[in-house]
């Protein structure tokens, strides 16, 4: 556990406030998402605030309810026709992903690679910029219609479907914040950078929509087109909110079974987020994977006894706090703690928010993951980094992020794959009155995906060549390489003339004897050219067989 500091409270507080602000609408649409009580969500934002956040040691990534599990909860709940059973399958979630933390299974966090990160990321903010469209142009669904979370890709007529239900007041409020927000950054207003953009977006968002429902109904946006928040009338009722657990549900099957692929997709998620998280920390500080997998198991647990959904760390939440300026963990904490007392104190007050000033804070935050610089940058780095960051980012868009990163993994991969067939070893060529000189120096290890390339060198060697084969660098060789190298220079090699020479092989590899570097050079070399009778001369030889340029395999 990362010890809590009050150093940035200033600037913490803030970035709470404005991440409480987006995250009390998405933990509601998630609930409503899964069919399990509006109340539910709130209840796993407010454990995923304080409790995760007090156990974690990430300084910006902030834990609640994530709409990557909508499917697997929704599922659930409709299976087992009961939320307070299914609550049991969050509490084994916990104490699995508690149980992982301790077998350090976070270390698979260090094998996703930069481009896949990026792609994610950015994917993910096209992703918010599109999902909240509806709530920027003031579409709702229906009266309860609330934002979702970024991660579980989207509909392919949101827009559309969003543009045939235009309002003016929500465009002019959404308008309004996306101003304020990028001007806010100008050097212009330096002085008074000080307060939030967020709040200000917010506070003047709902004051506009005031006006306008006072002076220009027609403008004005309805329920539907702000925030809903359950509304307690007093602190008994308030209370009657939470759920228990209906502990029979260990009896059931099916409980265990959803509560391993909770703990599964819930920490895959947790791990995807804290990465990309630590990626956009100004600071560049690192997360312990195995403490933070302790934590969400701890957040879980508590979550499912409290009657919460499940959570997880979530980007949409912490990339809005990275970008409101949040220096320590106190942001996730405080916006927990806000989650609790505005819940339980000012619901009434908090359902004046419209959704359009919040859906104006989250595009900008979606911008700001996936603008163009980004994409220069991964163009530059060559169509190995660009290729896996677009399949990546196309994928978490049209699918889901899990998804989208196994696309991405799995491309990835292939060119790791093909990088390691194609590049087993360095060539060096050099021409001689007597024929030609040519020196394979192999590389640090060469597996069994080698084997097709070093074949097809071997077979293309020219006639009456010398022929080097260095080892000496080289610390595992397959053995099916060797067999090959073997073989060629037992019966081949004599077929084609070539006078062929092995340096650096170990005894243990049990390769036949064959001539020195320095033999199959001298029936090379014309005696006139180079007298290698003068050791001067042959160091000399041998100097200028170095000096020339090393081409690797893939571009014979």
């Amino acid at each position: 556990m990362k010890s809590i500091t009050t150093k940035h409270i200033k600037k913490d507080f803030f970035s709470g406030l404005i991440v409480f602000l987006i995250a009390l609408p998405l933990c509601l649409g998630i609930a409503q998402a899964c069919h399990a009580p509006l109340f539910s969500g709130i209840v796993a934002g407010i454990v995923g605030g304080i409790v995760v956040g007090f156990f974690s040691a990430s300084n910006l990534s902030v834990t609640g309810p994530a709409a990557g599990l909508t499917a697997i909860v929704l599922v659930a709940i409709t299976q087992l026709n009961s939320f307070e059973v299914f609550l049991c399958s969050v509490i084994l979630a916990g104490a699995l992903q508690l149980g992982l933390g301790y077998l350090k299974a976070g270390a698979i966090a260090n094998y996703i690679p930069s481009s896949v990160l990026e792609g994610m990321l950015a994917g993910i903010g096209l992703t918010i910029i599109i999902k909240q469209l509806p709530d920027a142009v003031g579409f709702a669904k229906n009266k309860a219609a609330v934002m979702v979370d970024a991660e579980d890709g989207f509909l392919v007529n949101t827009i559309t479907t969003a543009t045939h239900h235009i309002q003016g007041g929500a465009i002019i409020i959404t308008l309004i914040g996306l101003l304020l927000l990028i001007v806010w950054q100008t050097k212009a207003f330096k002085k008074v950078q000080l307060l939030p953009a967020g709040l200000l977006v917010v506070v003047i968002g709902t004051l506009v929509n005031v006006v306008f429902n006072k002076y220009a109904p027609q403008l004005g946006l309805d329920n539907s087109h702000l925030v809903s928040l359950p509304v307690a009338s007093n602190v008994a009722d308030f209370f009657k909110q939470f759920t228990l657990p209906d502990l029979n549900g260990f009896k059931n099957p099916k409980v265990w079974e959803t509560g391993i692929v909770i703990a599964v997709v819930a920490s895959i998620e947790t791990l995807l987020c804290i990465e990309a998280t630590d990626k956009l920390d100004p600071l560049k500080r690192y997360t312990p994977t195995d403490q933070e997998l302790k934590a969400q198991g701890i957040g879980n647990i508590i979550s499912g006894f409290l009657g919460g959904l499940p959570v997880t760390s979530v980007i949409v939440r912490s990339s809005a706090n990275v970008n409101a300026g949040a220096k320590t963990k106190m942001s996730a904490i405080i916006h927990g703690l806000l989650l609790l007392v505005c819940a339980a104190s000012i619901p009434a007050i908090l359902n004046f928010i419209p959704k359009a000033a919040l859906a104006a804070i989250l595009i900008f935050t979606g911008y700001k993951l996936c603008k163009p610089t980004v994409f220069k940058h991964m163009w530059k780095g060559g169509l190995t980094q660009f290729i896996p960051f677009i399949a990546t980012l196309i994928g978490v868009v049209s699918l889901d992020l899990l998804k989208g990163v196994g696309i991405g993994l799995v491309i990835s991969i292939f060119y790791l794959l093909r990088h390691n067939i194609r590049l087993p070893y360095y060539y060096q060529r050099s021409t001689y009155s007597n024929g030609e000189l040519i020196k394979l120096t192999l590389g640090q290890e060469v597996s069994f995906l080698n084997k097709a390339s070093i074949k097809e060198t071997l077979d293309n060697l020219p006639n009456h060549s010398v022929v080097i084969i260095d080892a000496s660098e080289t610390q595992y060789i397959d053995f099916d390489v060797l067999d090959l190298i073997k073989e060629f220079y037992t019966t081949r090699a004599k077929d084609k003339h070539i006078n062929m020479s092995l340096l650096g092989f170990k005894s243990g590899y049990d390769l036949p004897k064959a001539p020195s570097e320095r033999e199959a050079m001298a029936k090379l070399v014309d005696r006139n050219e180079v007298p290698l009778r003068s050791s001067g001369n042959y160091k000399k030889l041998l100097n200028q067989l170095r000096k020339n340029k090393l081409t690797p395999a893939n571009q014979i």
